[in-house]
């Protein structure tokens, strides 16, 4: 084991949790338990609003799977990567302060909370919560082997003590420090992440002779490498446009990050929120890419690519320096393992069990429930994990597909469109569900494309088509 890596690594996570943990201690101000477990009262600063956005959509994926592909593909991947310096500009821009405003006079504390005030329909409700359980647990099982891996590669340990480590680590904290904890810790996150991510850059050229001499040894491998079709040509013009969709502007349909454009303090925070999160998101995904790209003429023949950017740390730094940088993939991992729990966990407690098991349930019985599914969720997260794929990256990218199939027209249209309604709802969110799962098995990229914007383009006919038909019973 390398225990200096290990040690500094643990230890930089150790004072960021010490952290979230007293926060989350704090007073609530007279807000619900709810509103601060799951939203921290409604009380974010910008600069905290932007980083905790940054962390929670910086996950396994952005960090340990992305790479990975970029070691393999060369610099068409970074182009691709790229795409999702709009994340965050996208999703604040286009929620914004309408989504704010409308959420906190339906009182609401989810994304499910706001469709069933807009649309009024059990059953828009239920199928929502049922797409944000299945799918999300793709997304966590992609966040716990991304976690796993980093502290495998790192310490030396077997892949299953590595994921107990991590999971144990996170469900103590997520369990009881709740969503004002995660977002003060994100905001340290992410400033570890892009220091790190610039920190590691740095070391990566330099050991490679510079920006040149690595492009010079890409080429020699493979001339595609250095061209923006992929090591195999089959990064397309339209594959690579497509991704503007899935990791751009679809993003603001994910519940992991629309719940944070419910949660800032005012304008000024929400301004603010807008260009640090695009800088800091733009930095973060070309660093970490360029990283796992670059890091193929440095260290050839990584045969799992979950394991580049450990491996890369460990061989350019000094073990005691990786084990901080590698703090900062590891913050953002378990920065959304924690969201993506507290959301799955609000979307049982709260969508379903008080909205239609026990309205009248008292604040400690939710107080316990909730700590117990989150705790819950996370040992059923981790048995699915055992067993992990090369690249996780895969498993993130269908999550965050599916989600967007089901919820983009929902949630914009019901922002923005008054005669939207239960129907065109319910009929989006089948029709944009049932075609991703159907075509990402049997023609995953339709008009050469990734099969995200031929579901979210037969979403939006069903919403428009639904909502136009005038019916008088109810569903």
């Amino acid at each position: 084991m390398n225990w200096h890596a290990t040690i500094s690594l643990f230890g930089s996570i150790a004072i960021i949790f010490l952290i979230g943990l007293i926060s989350s201690r704090k007073q609530s101000n007279g807000n619900t338990f709810m509103q601060d477990y799951y939203l921290g009262g409604r009380s974010l600063g910008g600069f905290v609003l932007a980083m905790t956005m940054t962390a929670t959509y910086g996950s396994a994926s952005s960090f340990i799977g992305g790479p990975g592909v970029a070691y393999n593909e060369g610099l068409g991947w970074v182009l691709l990567s790229v795409t999702q310096v709009a994340t965050g500009y996208f999703t604040l821009m286009i929620l914004g302060k309408k989504f704010a405003i409308v959420t906190k006079q339906y009182n609401a504390v989810t994304m499910v909370d706001f469709l069933k005030e807009r649309y009024q329909s059990k059953a828009v409700v239920i199928l929502s919560s049922i797409s944000i359980v299945i799918f999300l647990f793709s997304a966590m099982a992609a966040q716990w082997i991304g976690g796993g891996r980093l502290i495998e590669s790192l310490t030396g340990l077997s892949y299953n003590s590595a994921l107990f480590i991590f999971v144990l680590t996170v469900l103590i904290y997520v369990t009881f420090g709740g969503f004002r904890a995660v977002t003060l810790t994100d905001a340290i996150q992410g400033s570890i992440m892009f220091i790190g991510t610039l920190v590691l850059l740095i070391a990566v050229i330099i050991a490679g002779g510079g920006v040149p001499a690595i492009i010079s040894e890409l080429q020699a491998e493979n001339p595609n490498l250095i061209t923006p079709f992929g090591a195999d040509g089959t990064l397309t013009p339209a594959y690579v446009s497509s991704y503007w969709i899935l990791v751009g502007v679809g993003v603001v349909a994910l519940p992991q990050i629309a719940v944070r454009a419910m949660s800032y303090k005012n304008t000024k925070s929400y301004h603010l929120a807008l260009s640090i999160g695009t800088i800091v998101v733009g930095v973060i995904m070309l660093n970490m890419h360029v990283i796992g790209a670059f890091a193929r003429a440095i260290l050839p023949g990584i045969e799992v690519g979950d394991k580049v950017m450990p491996e890369i740390a460990l061989d350019v730094l000094p073990a005691w320096v990786a084990g901080i940088v590698l703090a900062a993939p590891l913050a953002a991992i378990m920065s959304t393992v924690d969201s993506l729990l507290l959301l799955v966990s609000s979307t049982i407690v709260k969508d379903i069990y008080i909205n239609y098991m026990n309205p009248e349930a008292t604040k400690k019985k939710v107080q316990k429930i909730s700590m117990s599914v989150t705790a819950v969720l996370g040992i059923i997260v981790f048995l699915i994990a055992v067993n992990p794929p090369d690249l996780i990256i895969w498993l993130n990218l269908f999550a965050i597909g599916g989600l967007e199939a089901a919820f983009i027209w929902p949630i914009v249209l019901g922002l923005y469109w008054e005669k939207g309604n239960r129907f065109g709802a319910l009929a989006s969110m089948i029709v944009g569900i049932l075609s991703y799962i159907l075509l990402y098995n049997f023609y995953p990229r339709p008009f050469g494309m990734h099969v995200v914007v031929t579901a979210i383009i037969l979403s939006l006919l069903a919403y428009i088509a639904g909502s136009l038909v005038k019916r008088k019973n109810h569903i």
